[in-house]
């Protein structure tokens, strides 16, 4: 094994594998070892592993069979596989594995193991490999995990302590939730910045003049299309409906769009690019501030499923869950699962949960 362990700080964290050292895998490790965990990773090409120790992403390079965090970084087609040889190999039930694929519910529905939670970081660059990985690449990103019905809640909260200290902002959804959405936010938009970049290039073979006008505002749009290319066609397979809905959406859009400039529509031309001016000046921020903050406390009796509800009604609600926690009674039997979101939006949180037949209670914090 590879190693340059004694260049790592690891007072903080604990031992984590990280498999696939390329952009998400590299930065990943990088960011895991800037707050103390000792990270062993390896790859499918030897020269990649090689500079991801190069690159100080990793400690060593190997499998590390004490690992108590495993972050799949393969292409989503061969997630499913590798999460479920990493899980039947071992029997450690504070084991966590986890995976930063852009598609979800296939994978989920492959992998039968409570310590298995997807979860897919909403971060990326137009660089290309571990050269292009950061330690600071999840600093104010949004990373999507997918408890499922037997996802322990101490599991859950592990795993989001751990995205947390990476910088990000953990939100829980459904992976059928997650797939429906980042197909409009992430997969249609880098396709379509694709199809323009293609476009445009077309256009310059026999007017060379156009890239040299292509200002800001192309530029701006385009830059995802120089994002690596080989995740692609797994990401635009696996989440094909939701991709060919959003795709037909858009479609209706421009088809509107062209319509109004064909028929010198000048109202419904301002019409559409207003309404798109304000939603996209509305888009939330990133982060909530840590102070303030509050608890949701719920009794819950300590059984599957109770953590996939609280945190779909959360999602529902569009709520960021900032930190989960369950603490045991030492009677047993029962539990308080504590949920911390943001304080403005405690109260509705209750509510919603109330009225899905939970007794909670707000603490500020």
């Amino acid at each position: 094994m590879t190693s340059r362990a004694e260049t790592a700080p690891h007072a903080e964290g604990g031992r984590a594998q990280i498999i696939g050292t390329g952009l998400i895998g590299g930065s990943v490790g990088m960011a895991l070892r800037s707050v103390g965990w000792l990270v062993t990773g390896s790859d499918r090409l030897d020269d990649v592993a090689a500079a991801a120790l190069g690159a100080g992403a990793i400690d060593e390079v190997g499998i590390d069979p004490d690992a108590e965090l495993v972050v799949i970084c393969t292409p989503s087609s061969q997630v499913a596989e590798v999460a479920n040889v990493i899980l039947a190999a071992s029997s450690d039930p504070r084991l966590m594995v986890t995976d930063v694929a852009g598609v979800k519910a296939p994978i989920v529905r492959a992998v039968d193991d409570p310590r298995f939670i997807g979860g897919h970081p909403m971060a990326g660059s137009e660089q290309l490999g571990v050269a292009g990985a950061r330690s600071d690449l999840f600093l104010g990103a949004t990373w999507v995990l997918t408890p499922g019905p037997d996802t322990p809640a101490e599991t859950y909260g592990r795993l989001l302590g751990v995205v947390r200290s990476l910088g990000a902002q953990g939100v829980a959804l459904s992976a059928a939730d997650h797939d429906r959405l980042v197909a409009h936010v992430s997969h249609v938009p880098h396709l379509v910045a694709s199809a323009l970049m293609n476009e445009a290039a077309s256009v310059a073979e026999s007017d060379a003049a156009l890239l040299l006008l292509a200002a800001g505002g192309f530029r701006d749009m385009t830059r995802i299309a120089a994002g690596d290319p080989a995740i692609w066609p797994d990401v635009c397979v696996e989440n094909s409906e939701a991709i060919l809905e959003s795709l037909d959406a858009l479609g209706t859009q421009l088809a509107h769009l062209r319509h109004a400039i064909a028929t010198e529509d000048r109202s419904a031309i301002g019409t559409a690019l207003s309404s798109a001016s304000t939603a996209r000046r509305s888009l939330p921020g990133r982060s909530v501030d840590p102070d303030q903050l509050a608890e949701v406390r719920i009794p819950v009796p300590d059984r599957a499923g109770v953590l996939a509800e609280v945190t779909a009604t959360a999602s529902e609600l569009g709520l960021s869950v900032v930190d989960v926690d369950i603490a045991h009674s030492i009677e047993g039997g029962r539990g308080v699962l504590i949920v911390v979101v943001a304080h403005s939006e405690a109260q509705r949180y209750a509510t919603a949960l109330r009225e899905r037949g939970f007794i909670c209670s707000v603490v500020d914090r």
